[in-house]
């Protein structure tokens, strides 16, 4: 019976030993998390550049195609004023176009650490169980 006694933790043991599991487990579930965040920040990133990078692009080529097409536009007959407000609203027709594509990809990125929350939720649960 006093062997017995020896191989037996204590209660105190026991939650010490639990305390720390629970420390590490919490830690690693923190570290997980920053881990998540950080892909889905640079893949956001990545988005963003491309919106800016595509008008950038957009804008300094099509200040040289929309000069040619004024210029085409008014050999052809038209007022001058009349060929570049029609080049400038088709500009911004494109313009838009890209600028909504770039937002629609950032729009369905899901940022929340999902991997990281699932986790959680088997960690809490295995805590419950383990109290009982």
């Amino acid at each position: 019976m006093a062997q017995g006694s020896q191989n037996e933790r204590s209660l105190g043991d026991l939650f010490a030993e639990l305390s720390r599991e629970t420390s590490t487990l919490v830690r690693s579930e923190v570290a997980l998390a920053k881990t998540e965040l950080t892909e889905k920040a640079a893949k956001a990133g990545r988005d963003a550049a491309m919106i800016a990078v595509g008008g950038a692009l957009a804008h300094a080529g099509l200040l040289v195609i929309i000069a040619a097409v004024v210029l085409l536009l008014v050999q052809a007959g038209l007022a001058s004023w009349l060929a570049a407000t029609i080049v400038g609203i088709a500009v911004a027709a494109v313009g838009y176009i890209v600028a909504q594509k770039g937002i629609t990809a950032l729009t369905h990125e899901d940022l929340a650490p999902r991997q990281t929350m699932d986790s959680m939720k088997e960690t809490a649960q295995w805590a419950k169980h383990q109290t009982r």
